[in-house]
C-alpha cells in the first residue's frame, strides 16, 4: 500500500512537471528582456510582425530600447504607446518573424489553478517559476494613481527583472502581465481580459488610450438594505471630494452623494466607475443616477478628457 502511494505520488509530480516543462518551452521564445537606459524588465512577443507587451512602469521614461531573447538574437524596439493607469505598454521591435505567444482569457481563471510565471530578467537567461493562482479581483494601485482592478494573484515567484513577463496557464496561454511582488511571495499580474485587450489594442493603433475624466474622489460604500433591494446591488461610490472647475463640480455633484449608476449601468465600486469612463464618454452627456440624503437625484454631467 505504501509503494502504490509513492508511485502516485511520483506519477502525479511527474504530470506536473510534464505541464511546466512544456508551457515553459513554448512561451520562453516568445519572452524578451527589455533594457533602456533607466532600467530593464522582460516583455511578450504577442505578433510575428514585433509587436510586444509590458508593463509600463517598465519602459517609462524611455522612448527606445533594446530587446534580447534567450536564442541570444537582440533588436531595438520602440514604445508603441504606453498606459500607465493599467500598467501596461506595447513596444515594435525591429525584428520580424518573432514567435509569438498566445493570449488567454483571464476569466477563465479559478483560485487554486496552476500558472506559470516567464520573465527574461538577464537576457539569455530566463526565469520560470510555477504556482497557484492564491487569489483573484484583487485592486492594483498604480503610479500615476489610478486603481487596476480584478488583478490576478499568484505565489509563483516573481524575480527582480520578470516585472512585463508572462503569466501563463498550463497550456501556454498567456493570461496575465507580472507587474508586481506584494510580499511574502505573493505576485500580481495584470490580467487579460476584454478590457486589457481594448487597451492593448488602442496603444497598437492609436500610440495612446483615451480616458473620460469626472473629477471626483470616492470609494465605494454599502447601500441601506431597503435601497439594496430596490436596485439590485449592494453598493455604489461615495463622492469623497469634487474636484474645482472639474466635469463633476459643473454638473453639481457633491461631497457625500453617492453614484449608483452610470447612463443606466450599476456602478458598485470605483473600478465599476472607471471601467465605464472610456474614450466615447468624452465630451459626450452621461447620466448619473445620485443618491443624496437618502433621496434619488438624475445629474447631467459632460466627462473631460482625462490628461496624462
Amino acid at each position: 500500500m505504501t509503494i502504490r502511494l509513492v508511485a502516485d505520488d511520483r506519477q502525479a509530480l511527474d504530470a506536473y512537471s510534464r505541464v511546466i516543462v512544456s508551457a515553459s518551452e513554448r512561451l520562453l521564445p516568445s519572452v524578451a528582456h527589455l533594457r533602456s537606459d533607466r532600467g530593464s524588465g522582460s516583455g511578450v512577443v504577442i505578433s510575428p510582425d514585433g509587436f510586444l507587451l509590458t508593463s509600463a512602469h517598465v519602459v517609462e521614461g524611455s522612448r527606445r530600447v533594446r530587446a534580447s531573447f534567450v536564442d541570444g538574437s537582440e533588436c531595438d524596439a520602440v514604445v508603441v504607446g504606453s498606459d500607465p493607469f493599467s500598467d501596461l505598454a506595447v513596444l515594435r521591435a525591429s525584428a520580424g518573424s518573432l514567435v509569438a505567444a498566445e493570449l488567454g482569457d483571464a476569466r477563465d481563471l479559478r483560485v487554486g489553478q496552476l500558472v506559470v510565471a516567464v520573465g527574461n530578467p538577464r537576457g539569455f537567461e530566463a526565469s520560470v517559476s510555477a504556482g497557484v493562482v492564491s487569489a483573484l479581483g484583487r485592486s492594483l494601485p498604480t503610479r500615476a494613481g489610478r486603481v487596476v482592478d480584478n488583478v490576478i494573484q499568484t505565489d509563483a515567484a516573481l524575480n527582480p527583472g520578470s516585472s512585463g513577463g508572462a503569466l501563463a496557464d498550463g497550456h501556454a496561454h498567456v493570461i496575465g502581465v507580472n507587474t508586481a511582488v506584494a510580499g511574502f511571495g505573493l505576485g500580481l499580474a495584470v490580467p487579460i481580459d476584454d478590457t486589457t485587450r481594448t487597451i492593448v489594442g488602442a496603444l497598437m493603433s492609436e500610440g495612446r488610450f483615451r480616458r473620460a475624466y469626472l473629477g471626483i474622489g470616492g470609494g465605494s460604500r454599502p447601500l441601506p438594505p431597503r435601497l439594496a433591494r430596490k436596485r439590485g446591488q449592494a453598493s455604489g461610490v461615495e463622492v469623497v471630494d469634487v474636484a474645482p472647475g472639474s466635469p463633476a463640480a459643473a454638473a453639481g455633484l457633491r461631497p457625500e452623494d453617492l453614484i449608483v449608476a452610470v447612463d443606466g449601468r450599476a456602478v458598485t465600486d470605483v473600478g465599476a466607475l472607471q471601467r465605464l469612463m472610456v474614450g466615447d464618454r468624452i465630451g459626450a452627456t452621461v447620466a448619473l443616477d445620485v443618491i443624496r440624503g437618502g433621496r434619488p437625484v438624475a445629474l447631467r454631467l459632460v466627462p473631460a478628457e482625462l490628461a496624462l
